[in-house]
């Protein structure tokens, strides 16, 4: 019992001596920064929303809502646009059956459909609008927009934003005559955000009823801004 206790003993001061060792290290020299990158890309996945409502010329003839989709998917083949990229975004009503019942048995009913057009660009809209029937058209506007390679873009921000991280302690610890050691810790702090679209589709349909002869414009998208900010822990030697 004696020798066992004795052992133990031993055992603590060892462990003791060994924690205390320990707890003597010097504390790691370290530096903590942040870097931010920030990069402008003009989208080239654009999403146009166009409504489209039947309507009466006079009080006997109505313009039906298939000859506003009609013109309309004339005018995006015209314009080179792949017939795919037009779609069918909704039909105003209850549901789909009851949209048509309503439209076969009431003459009054005026039909309603929104179109979503897939564009990489905004520079024929003007011309595609000006061959549907002006009165037709309920509303434009922009739905959504990116580009095809934005996780490219966003990879491309977070590495610029780790090496603007990278040369700011460089450049801090050589103020005092100190290098880096090599990187401890990294942390992403942000991502991409999008910025606010220019007011160009807003005006789209002042445009074409103020145009005799729309052309295509050469109105620029306002550009996405993808964001990174990184956190650093840098050692220093």
């Amino acid at each position: 019992m004696k020798k066992a206790t004795l052992l133990l003993a031993g055992l603590f001061l060892a462990c003791s001596a060994w924690a205390q060792q320990t707890d003597s290290k010097p504390p790691v020299k370290k530096i903590e920064v942040n870097g931010s990158a920030e990069i402008e890309i003009t989208p080239d996945e654009i999403y146009l929303d166009i409504a489209l409502k039947e309507y009466y010329k006079n009080k006997t003839t109505k313009v039906d809502i298939s000859t506003l989709e009609k013109q309309l998917q004339q005018a995006v083949a015209d314009a080179g646009i792949p017939r795919e990229s037009l779609t069918i975004e909704n039909v105003y009503g209850t549901n789909y059956d009851w949209w048509w019942r309503k439209k076969k048995n009431d003459p009054d009913f005026l039909a309603r459909k929104k179109y979503r057009l897939k564009l990489n660009k905004l520079d024929k809209t003007n011309i595609i609008l000006a061959a549907v029937d002006e009165e037709g058209i309920e509303s434009v506007n922009i739905a959504s927009y990116t580009h095809s390679k934005m996780e490219e873009y966003r990879k491309e921000a977070k590495i610029k934003a780790l090496q603007a991280a990278k040369a700011k302690a460089a450049y801090l610890l050589g103020a005092i005559d100190e290098q880096i050691a090599g990187v401890l810790e990294v942390q992403e702090i942000n991502t991409d955000h999008y910025t606010d679209v220019r007011p160009y589709v807003a005006n789209m349909l002042e445009m074409k009823a103020a145009s005799a002869a729309p052309a295509a414009s050469d109105i620029d998208f306002k550009t996405i801004k993808v964001r990174a900010e990184i956190r650093a822990v840098f050692g220093i030697k």
